[in-house]
């Protein structure tokens, strides 16, 4: 049985829009995990760019060092379905950061670090349940039973 109208179903049980949705979020992770590996490896290894951008931000190298480990350990997550959400949500602040810094001590402008933050932001988004049933003592988004709900979830 092939898909032909929407909502139909394909072979699995399936319905070809949520087959297109995994696909588009597959794509979507992995052409940011590929932007992410490159930035990283490139700082973590020292490329002359990198090293002459971080001197130029004055906070010295070791920063380089962790936003590269941070890149690497994003590009891991977003190929864990599990930990999509989170990564997506770590890249979400380290763009924010890579953002202000261009725009506020490197004087660059920040189109690439935006564009970056807004496509995290968005498998962040659609992910957040993931995120939340992380949180201990929660469950699919909602306190366990024998926890108290809190003002400030």
């Amino acid at each position: 049985m092939t898909a032909t109208a929407a909502g139909a179903r394909v072979p699995g049980g399936r319905s070809a829009s949520s087959r297109a949705r995994t696909i588009a979020g597959w794509a979507l992770r992995l052409a940011l995990a590929a932007v992410f590996a490159g930035a990283g490896l490139a700082k973590v290894a020292g490329d002359a760019a990198m090293v002459e951008m971080f001197a130029d931000i004055g906070a010295g190298q070791w920063l380089r060092y962790v936003v590269g480990c941070c890149e690497l350990l994003a590009v891991v997550g977003l190929l864990v379905p599990r930990l999509v959400g989170a990564a997506a949500t770590g890249l979400v602040l380290l763009m924010t950061g890579a953002t202000l810094t261009n725009v506020l001590v490197l004087g660059v402008g920040p189109a690439l670090t935006i564009a970056l933050l807004v496509v995290a932001a968005g498998l962040a988004w659609a992910r957040r349940d993931d995120v939340r049933a992380m949180v201990p003592g929660r469950r699919h988004g909602r306190p366990a039973p024998d926890q108290e709900e809190s003002p400030w979830t």
